[in-house]
This record gives structure tokens, sequence and C-alpha cells, in this order.
């Protein structure tokens, strides 16, 4: 039970830490790369103090396409991966409606916001498959830099990919109920968990070939 309030209230945490500098941002200036910047910076930031904080409880999923790669992994039991993936939508939903209220807003807004295309989801691949490589690799060779390397691959993900690098598909479904900032139209949001879903995949196999032990000759 402690593993799951973990990744519920991570993944809370996280899409309220989303949505709210999206919306604080998005009241202070009209200059979108501002914007852009003052919504980046937050997020970067939460996930270093989130998997910090919360990692040696749960492992700091926060993301089904992570928990997916676990899976895939053998690294995580079936049962406990779905109930993972269940806790992280619930505390994104629950995310955006922290936020919300926050701004005194609805707590519920279907984003109008169109995040559609072939670049677009060719992007989601690209943050989801970097995202699970550094997690792995981190693993691997540094586990106690894993929440600075989360982190700062988020922040930089955010400016190099065309989709600002949701990653995730706790977040994106989160961010379907938002029509701010950080939003984008729910009719956009299957293709984009799909993609993540897919470059988790690839990724965690990729990363077991990639970092597998040498065998001696």
């Amino acid at each position: 039970m402690r593993e799951l309030v973990a990744e519920a209230l991570g993944t809370l945490l996280l899409v309220a830490t989303v949505v709210g500098s999206g919306i604080m941002a998005e009241r202070l200036t009209d200059d979108t790369a501002l914007a852009l910047l003052g919504n980046t910076l937050p997020t970067g930031a939460i996930l270093v103090v989130l998997i910090t904080v919360l990692g040696p409880l749960s492992g700091a999923h926060f993301n089904p396409a992570v928990t997916l790669a676990f899976l895939v992994r053998g690294q995580i039991a079936g049962g406990l991966a779905v109930k993972y993936i269940a806790a992280q939508v619930a505390g994104g939903i629950a995310g955006t409606i922290v936020a919300h209220l926050m701004f005194d807003l609805a707590p519920f807004a279907a984003s109008t916001t169109m995040r559609t295309g072939l670049s677009q989801w060719w992007a989601e691949l690209v943050a989801t498959f970097g995202l699970v490589f550094v997690i792995f690799g981190g693993l691997r060779s540094a586990p106690a830099a894993v929440p600075w390397l989360v982190g700062l691959y988020i922040t930089a993900a955010y400016w190099f990919t065309a989709s600002t690098s949701f990653a995730n598909p706790a977040v994106a479904i989160a961010r379907g109920f938002t029509d701010t900032f950080s939003g984008i139209r729910p009719l956009d949001v299957p293709m984009f968990v799909v993609m993540q879903c897919v470059a988790a995949i690839i990724a965690a196999l990729f990363c077991r070939w990639l970092f597998a032990d040498k065998q001696p000759r």
C-alpha cells in the first residue's frame, strides 16, 4: 500500500507542478519561449526532489511507460505493475485538479490544444526512449545520480523535442483535462500513449543488450 501511495502522490505532485507552472508562466508573460522556460525548470527540479524522496519506497516510477519497461525486463511483477499504473493515472488526474484549484479554475477543462502529426508522435517516441535509456543506464553506472539524470534529461527534452517531451502516459492523460498552457487535446492523447509505450518496450530491450555484462572470451 505504501508503494502505491508513493506512486500516486509522486505522480500527483509531478502533474501539479507541470500544470501549475504552466498556468503561472502563461499568466506572467505573453512570450511563449519564456513561458516554456517557466514550465521547464520547475518540472526538472520537482523530478529530482520526488525521485530522491520517494525512490526508496516505490522506485519512483511515476510513469506507466517506465513501469512497462521494468515489466519487460522482469524487474516488477505483472500484478504490481498494473496497480502501479492505476495509481499513477489516478494520481496524475488528481494533480490536474490540485493545480486548477490553486489557480481558481474549474477542476476539469478538456484541453483544446492540438498536438498531433508524425513529428509529434516521433518526438514522443524519441523522448520516451531517451528517458528509459537514461534510467537504466543510470541505474547501472551511477544509481545515486538517477534523480539528477532524469531531472536534467527532461529539462533538456522539453526543448529538443517537438512535443516538449511528455514521455509519460499518466501525464499525457492528466494534461488532457487542462485547457491551459500545458494541455493536450483529449483526442490526441491515445497516440501519444501508444508511442510512449512502444518506445519504452524498445528501450527496455535495447538497454538489456547494451548494458549486458560481457561474457569471457
